[in-house]
């Protein structure tokens, strides 16, 4: 028995040394024993784009437009538009409120001290209106620019090369609309409308004349056709349509300054639009800076016009100084 005890330890500490995987073995696991969990891709913030607001842009200008004329004359259809619109009939111009001048405000975004613009004629030899304009941003991002005009001296605020059409009508309203209609912009993402004759029947019969009243209607008719032909264009709902004036009128004359002369209607309607009556203040200057808002277009940090963001329901974080 004592022989047998030592052979058998001997037996069992053979078969454990057997079972044993010395530490400087390497040891080889197949893979399919576990599973592995990936590491996780890494992830990538972005920054968006933001959406715009509109795929479109048309301003249309009615010049010396009075908003005091506006019930007056009738206007049918801008009536019921502004019931589906952010208006402001209490929008205020540049001064002094001369056509070319206030324009040139309107689509710079500056005011007179900068755009330069201190004539009222077409004097091609003075060039355009100084800085950056709607149209120099519009063009810059490859967008088709058009403007159908009722003076000529409108060619004179932004450069032939920011223009991919530019037609002018020395016509009735309805003349320049048919105009337009016949040779529509398809494509366009800012269009300009400059309808004349309110501030030519002004300039002879005085404001809010019958005369020139007679003319608003019309030149409410011709709104009517330019809101039928984006409809049947099927371009509406993708449109942002700022319908303004780039002065009032008061007598035969819009440059003394009183408030007839400085009070302009301002009414956006359409995309990204919150139809209400504004209660911020607004400047012609305002509206160059709203279309470049509407579009996603860059705003320059000379401009001095903000866009009317009460118009798109959101808070208003700053208001325009005006140009006085």
């Amino acid at each position: 028995m004592k022989k047998i005890l030592p052979l058998l330890f001997l037996f069992l500490f053979a078969c454990q040394s057997s079972n044993s995987i010395p530490s400087s073995t390497p040891v080889f696991i197949p893979t399919s024993t576990f599973t592995q969990t990936p590491s996780p891709e890494p992830t990538l913030t972005l920054t968006p784009t933001p959406t715009p607001l509109a795929r479109r842009v048309l301003i249309l200008s009615l010049d010396g437009l009075r908003p005091d004329a506006i019930p007056l004359a009738p206007m049918p259809t801008l009536m019921k538009l502004m019931e589906s619109s952010a208006y402001s009939l209490t929008a205020q111009t540049i001064h002094p409120s001369a056509t070319l001048p206030a324009h040139a405000s309107m689509l710079t975004g500056t005011c007179l001290n900068k755009h330069g613009v201190n004539w009222n004629d077409y004097l091609p030899e003075r060039g355009f209106a100084i800085g950056t304009d709607i149209f120099d941003l519009a063009h810059a991002a490859g967008f088709q620019t058009a403007m159908f005009v009722g003076k000529e001296k409108l060619r004179q605020i932004t450069e032939p090369s920011s223009t991919d059409i530019f037609q002018f009508i020395n016509d009735r309203d309805l003349i320049v609309t048919e105009n337009l209609i016949q040779n529509f912009p398809a494509d366009f993402r800012l269009l300009f409308i400059h309808f004349a004759t309110t501030d030519d029947m002004g300039h002879v019969y005085g404001w809010l004349s019958g005369e020139q009243l007679s003319v608003i209607f019309r030149a409410d008719q011709a709104i009517e056709k330019i809101l039928a032909e984006l409809d049947a264009r099927g371009i509406r709902d993708e449109t942002l349509i700022i319908i303004t004036a780039d002065h009032g009128g008061l007598g035969n004359s819009h440059t003394s300054g009183f408030p007839e002369d400085r009070t302009i209607p301002w009414i956006a309607s359409g995309a990204g639009i919150q139809p209400k009556q504004l209660t911020s203040e607004i400047n012609t200057i305002d509206t160059a800076a709203t279309a470049a808002y509407a579009l996603n277009l860059p705003i320059p940090n000379e401009w001095d016009g903000v866009p009317v963001y009460e118009a798109f329901g959101m808070p208003v974080e700053k208001e325009s100084n005006g140009c006085d």
